[in-house]
């Protein structure tokens, strides 16, 4: 079961800016899409696995955009899966779909963007 917190803890550690606070939602090996992949890290089929991947991906992406925000805007819950809506620093609507394990880490998500 999806913590009924979790979508305002995930939106805190973005904001934190602390890729290490952001990373402990997720499993070592968790695979993670988004159309800023392929942007960011010249990956075609914009999905990554593992942290250490998807950690150098964040980091460019926070380089790129040192004002990164998120304000959360609404939360889907499902079984094993959450969808947390929430508004970037732009004012662009955004959308991740995070999956959970028995343990409760993330092991795969996909990133959605207006």
């Amino acid at each position: 079961m999806v913590p009924s917190n979790l979508a305002a803890n995930w939106i805190a550690s973005w904001n934190s800016h602390d890729l290490d606070r952001v990373l402990a939602f997720y499993t070592d090996d968790f695979e993670m899409s988004s159309p800023h992949i392929v942007n960011i890290m010249g990956e075609p089929s914009g999905t990554l696995y593992g942290k250490p991947a998807i950690r150098a991906y964040w980091e460019r992406a926070m380089g790129l955009f040192p004002g990164l925000h998120f304000t959360l805007e609404t939360v889907y819950t499902g079984a094993n899966s959450v969808v947390i809506c929430y508004t970037n620093q732009a004012g662009r609507r955004c959308g991740e779909i995070l999956f959970f394990n028995d343990e409760g880490k993330c092991f795969r998500s996909a990133g959605h963007y207006e």
